[in-house]
């Protein structure tokens, strides 16, 4: 988990395990600011054209045409500012355009802020938007303007899936830490010290399906456990899951890490009958595995 400088200030825990691809916080957040003028932090939201939060959609998995067997996941979470510490907008805006507040909100002066396309281009996840009529750049503030009254911003508000957490550190990250919730930045690589951690995005995962090679049916209650054969902390217990083959046969192991190799472990009527190697470049599908 990367770490903001600051402790201060206000931040956002985003739970993509909760987000249901509704959009209702991206209709709360139009409703907020679309022809409402905010000042000093923003200027309206055009109706058209432009939304300062968005939902991604992430399609994981295949179909295996031979076997006839499909594992296939989908998730969606929700992306808005990051109010980053290292914002790229701030360093890209000239004469104050941009500026961070002392609780970490950072705001596009939408007076300053006129003329300077460059604004849009250097925002590295794609959530600041240029206005043609204004000719300003756009974006989300977490709702500063509720936030300074006490008030939740209001695509935290709107969504049923309690995704968005937004509020003072202990409230967000040190709740989600006490509850040893694994969370991390969206697109730590970029550097930019966000404010938003995400907790359950998507990585990739292992799955197949078992079947009686006697009698053809599909073998429930075996064992399937997954071991990481290179762990990164040396001394750290390489089971990284067991579970229980279902009904149909099937198992499934998410959550795992890219670029490493596993080995799924089938056991059935207490002895170990099947060793499997799968080297994880991405989701994995193993198809029907004869037990």
């Amino acid at each position: 988990m990367s770490t903001s400088s600051g402790i201060g200030g206000f931040y956002a825990v985003i739970d993509a395990s909760h987000c249901t691809d509704c959009r209702s916080c991206v209709i709360a957040c139009k409703d907020e600011n679309a022809l409402n003028d905010w000042p000093p932090y923003a200027a309206a939201m055009p109706m058209t054209g432009q939304n300062w939060i968005h939902v991604e959609n992430v399609e994981r998995g295949h179909f295996l045409p031979l076997s006839g067997t499909a594992k296939v996941k989908f998730r969606s979470y929700p992306v808005l500012c990051m109010q980053c510490d290292n914002a790229p907008c701030m360093a890209a805006a000239t004469g104050g355009a941009v500026y961070k507040r002392p609780d970490g909100i950072v705001i596009i002066d939408p007076v300053k802020a006129k003329g300077q396309q460059q604004i849009v281009n250097a925002c590295p996840y794609g959530v600041i938007s240029w206005n043609p009529d204004l000719q300003i750049p756009q974006k989300c503030s977490w709702c500063v303007q509720r936030l300074q009254k006490g008030l939740a911003p209001r695509c935290m508000n709107a969504c049923p899936g309690l995704t968005i957490k937004i509020g003072q550190y202990q409230d967000t990250v040190d709740a989600a830490t006490a509850g040893r919730i694994e969370f991390t930045t969206l697109h730590p690589e970029y550097k930019t010290q966000s404010r938003a951690y995400y907790v359950g995005l998507p990585k990739t995962f292992i799955a197949g399906s078992l079947v009686n090679s006697g009698n053809g049916e599909c073998l429930a209650g075996a064992t399937v456990t997954c071991t990481d054969t290179a762990p990164a902390t040396p001394n750290v217990n390489p089971i990284v899951g067991s579970t229980t083959s279902d009904a149909y046969g099937d198992f499934w192991f998410d959550g795992l890490d890219a670029k490493k190799t596993y080995t799924v472990t089938i056991s059935a009527a207490g002895k170990t009958t099947k060793t499997i190697s799968v080297p994880l470049d991405t989701d994995t599908n193993l198809g029907d595995i004869q037990i």
